[in-house]
C-alpha cells in the first residue's frame, strides 16, 4: 500500500475520527468493517482514513464495498476506481446494479431518493453476511447528521436524526458512521489534496433534492450566524424533554430498532 502523505489536516481527521469511534464503541478487536464506497469525496476519505494505522482504535480489517446505481453508463469512472482499490491493496468487491432507474421509474415517482437509499443499502447489508462483516461503516458527517436533522423534522414531523453507531438485525450487526464529528468542508479538502478518483453523481434528483434544499438554507442562514451548524449539531445533545410539548405516555427512550431515518438520499456519500 503506498504510503499516506501526513499532512496537518490529515492529523486533524485522524483525531476526530478516532475520537468518534471511541466514543460512541463503533469499533471492537477483530471486528471486520465494510464501508460503502460511493465514488464521492466522502466515501472514499472515510476508506482512505480508515485504512492508515490508528492510534487508539483496536485490530480491524475492512473490505470496501461500491454498489453502483446504473443511472448511466459510466465505464471509466467505475474502472477508475477499480485501479485505485486494487492498486492500494484494498479488499473490495464493486457490483453494477439497476437500483437508480428503478427507483426514479413511473410506479415510484413520490419519493425515489428514500427507494434508492434502501435498496442500495439492502445490498450492502447483503455484501456484509457474504463477507463475514459485522460492522457497515458510512460516510455520513457532521453537516449530514445536522442535514437529516432538519429533514426529519421539515417533512417526517419528528426529531430525530442518524445514529453515530446504530445496532441492526437485533445487535448482530452495526451500522456506524466514524466521520460523525468531521465538518464536510474539512473532508472535502482532504479528498482534493489526496486526488481520489472520484466518480461524479448522475442522479436526476440530487439537484432538487430536500437534502439540497436544507443544505442551501444552512448556507443562507450561515451568512448571519457562522455557528448555525456547530450549535445545532451540540443542540442534539443538550436535549431538555422537560421543555418539549411531549404527553407522558409518549415519553420512551428510543428503541434502536428502526433500519434508518428519513434521511432523503445520502445512502453512502
Amino acid at each position: 500500500m503506498p504510503e499516506v502523505k501526513r499532512t496537518k489536516l490529515f492529523y486533524h481527521l485522524k483525531k476526530w475520527l478516532e475520537k468518534a469511534v471511541m466514543d460512541y464503541r463503533m469499533i471492537e478487536e477483530g471486528d471486520r468493517v465494510l464501508v460503502g464506497v460511493s465514488g464521492g469525496a466522502d466515501s472514499l476519505a472515510l476508506l482512505d482514513l480508515l485504512n492508515t494505522p490508528m492510534v487508539f482504535v483496536p485490530e480491524f480489517s475492512l473490505v470496501a464495498v461500491y454498489v453502483d446505481p446504473g443511472f448511466e453508463p459510466d465505464s471509466a469512472g467505475y474502472d477508475r476506481l477499480e485501479r485505485y482499490l486494487k492498486t492500494e491493496g484494498y479488499d473490495y468487491v464493486l457490483e453494477k446494479t439497476d437500483i437508480g432507474p428503478l427507483s426514479h421509474s413511473d410506479y415510484n415517482k413520490k419519493n425515489p431518493c428514500f427507494l434508492c437509499s434502501r435498496l442500495r443499502r439492502k445490498r450492502l447489508f447483503e455484501i456484509a453476511g457474504e463477507k463475514g462483516c459485522n460492522r457497515v461503516a458510512l460516510a455520513h458527517h457532521q453537516d449530514d447528521l445536522i442535514e437529516t436533522l432538519l429533514i426529519n423534522m421539515f417533512y417526517g414531523r419528528e426529531i430525530s436524526t442518524m445514529m453515530p453507531d446504530q445496532p441492526i438485525f437485533g445487535g448482530s450487526m452495526h451500522i456506524i458512521r466514524p466521520l460523525a464529528y468531521l465538518r464536510e468542508e474539512l473532508i472535502k479538502k482532504y479528498s482534493r489534496e489526496r486526488e481520489f478518483p472520484i466518480i461524479e453523481s448522475s442522479c436526476p434528483t440530487g439537484p432538487v433534492s430536500r437534502r439540497r434544499y436544507i443544505k442551501d438554507l444552512l448556507n443562507q442562514l450561515e451568512r448571519d450566524n457562522k455557528d448555525i451548524r456547530a450549535n445545532l449539531f451540540k443542540a442534539m445533545s443538550h436535549v431538555k424533554m422537560d421543555y418539549l410539548p411531549v404527553l407522558p405516555a409518549l415519553r420512551q427512550p428510543v428503541s434502536g430498532k428502526r433500519e434508518m431515518a428519513l434521511t432523503d438520499c445520502g445512502m453512502d456519500r
